[in-house]
C-alpha cells in the first residue's frame, strides 16, 4: 500500500516497514527472522528487484524490526543503519539482564542485532521523499529514532507510539527501557509539523497526526496518558 507517492507500507513477518522507493531503495524496519520471502514478493510487485534496497534503517533493536535484517542485508547487499544506543543496549549478555529482571532486558539479551551497523545520529538527514530526518526518541529502547519526513508532513515512528482505545498512546509499558524519557521524547515530537503518522503495528494516522501528538504530550504531562499492559 502506497502511503504517499514513493513510500510504501510493507507487511514483514511481526511488524508494518516501510520502503521508500525511489531511484534506490530504503527499508525501514526489517521484521522478525524469516522476513525476506514477503520483502521480496512486495518489491517484485512493483516492478522493482531485492538488488535495489541500497539502505535499511532499524527504528530500534527488538526482534520483531531487526530479526530479518542480516537475513535481507546478506540478500540484497544493503547497509544497514541502527542507532548506536542500541547497539550497545543489545550487547547485554543474559547474566547481566537476570541482574536487572526487566522484559526489556531479556528482549536485548535474546536478540541478534545486525552486523556493523552504521550509527544513526540524531539530526541526520537521509536520501528519499525530500529528506528522512532521523530524530532520536529514546525511551522505548535507548537507540530508538522516528523518522520526519518534512516534505510530506509525515512521520514514521517504530515503537515510540502505538495506538489504544482509537487514540494515539504511549509505548507499551512493559516493553519500554523509560517511560519517563519516553514521554519527553514523545513530547519533542509534539513539536512538529506534520500530518501522518505511520506506525508498526497499527494502521496509519492520514490526518490530524500533529494535533495527536499534542494531545498525547498534554495528557502524559498530566499523568494520565494510557499505556498497554502488554
Amino acid at each position: 500500500m502506497e502511503i504517499v507517492p514513493g513510500l510504501h507500507s510493507v507487511r514483514l513477518l511481526g511488524a508494518r516497514a516501510y520502503l521508500v522507493v525511489e531511484d534506490e531503495i530504503t527499508l525501514i524496519d526489517a521484521g522478525l527472522q524469516g522476513s525476506g520471502p514477503l520483502l521480496r514478493r512486495h518489491v517484485e510487485g512493483i516492478g522493482r528487484t531485492v538488488g535495489e534496497v541500497t539502505r535499511i534503517v532499524c527504528t530500534h533493536g527488538h526482534p520483531d524490526h531487526i530479526g530479518g535484517v542480516r537475513e535481507i542485508a546478506a540478500m540484497t547487499g544493503a547497509q544497514v543503519l541502527m542507532h548506536e544506543a542500541d547497539v550497545v543496549r543489545l550487547r547485554i549478555g543474559m547474566r547481566e539482564a537476570l541482574r536487572e529482571l526487566r522484559p526489556s532486558a531479556f528482549v536485548a539479551a535474546l536478540t541478534r542485532g545486525p552486523e556493523d551497523a552504521k550509527p544513526l545520529d540524531d539530526g541526520a538527514v537521509l536520501p528519499g521523499l525530500g529528506g528522512l530526518e532521523v530524530v532520536h526518541t529514546p525511551g522505548h529502547t535507548p537507540g530508538s529514532v522516528c523518522l520526519h519526513v518534512p516534505a510530506h508532513r509525515l512521520l514514521i515512528v517504530g515503537d515510540v507510539l502505538q495506538v489504544l482505545r482509537g487514540q494515539v498512546a504511549l509505548p507499551s509499558y512493559v516493553f519500554t527501557e523509560d517511560m519517563a524519557l519516553a514521554r519527553r521524547s514523545i513530547a519533542r515530537l509534539a513539536e512538529l509539523d506534520i500530518d501522518t503518522i505511520c506506525f508498526a503495528h497499527y494502521p496509519t494516522l492520514r490526518h490530524g497526526g500533529r494535533e495527536a501528538l499534542r494531545a498525547l504530550a498534554e495528557r502524559a504531562r498530566s499523568g494520565s496518558a494510557a499505556t498497554s499492559k502488554t
